[in-house]
């Protein structure tokens, strides 16, 4: 029988395969290194990518931000033209309001009575004055009682003073100014 030897065989076999498995697990490894090379160099670009998208993201809310700041002053602007517009349209009304004060003011000034001074405050209006005798002043708030442009008159004061022989009463009184239905209607010129 003819005699074999196995041995030098299988060992060149166990070298032979463990021989691959080095270059096996060499070649993983240098596999995992280049995958983890670019798996890094993914995420690095998406980094960059998503940094340049917050900067750009940035910018944008900076120039909306400054745009809304303009807004917020041109609002701020819009509300003090509509006031001021309000109070015009307010003083454009009231013209002929205080030419029908002051001429049925005269009309209704009974003679003996001066004014003084006068204040409107609204449609309130305070009259100062000098009458010749408290029955003046009286005749006076009949007159304003009897008027179309005037109501509720109210006397704050009557002093009766005395300068030489002649005495006189100084006097507050304090009445409401009506407003005429269709006087809104009335044009005003310039």
């Amino acid at each position: 029988m003819p005699r074999i030897n196995l041995l030098p065989w299988r060992e060149e076999d166990r070298k032979r395969r463990q021989r691959e498995f080095l270059i096996a697990m060499g070649g993983a490894f240098v596999a995992g290194i280049v995958v983890l090379g670019l798996v890094m160099f993914a995420f690095s670009q998406m980094i960059d990518e998503q940094r340049g998208r917050n900067s750009r993201l940035t910018a944008e809310i900076a120039i909306l931000d400054k745009s809304i700041t303009e807004i917020d002053g041109l609002e701020r602007q819009k509300e003090r033209l509509l006031a001021r517009m309000e109070i015009i349209e307010q003083l454009q009304s009231s013209r002929p309001e205080v030419v029908h004060l002051f001429d049925e003011m005269t009309r209704q000034l009974p003679e003996g009575v001066y004014l003084t001074g006068m204040k409107q405050t609204g449609a309130q209006v305070e009259l100062k004055g000098i009458a010749q005798s408290s029955t003046r002043v009286s005749a006076l708030m009949r007159q304003i009682d009897s008027s179309e442009w005037f109501t509720d008159p109210d006397v704050q004061k009557v002093e009766t003073t005395e300068t030489g022989p002649a005495r006189q009463a100084e006097f507050v009184l304090a009445l409401k100014q009506v407003r005429q239905e269709g006087e809104d209607d009335m044009e005003v010129g310039p």
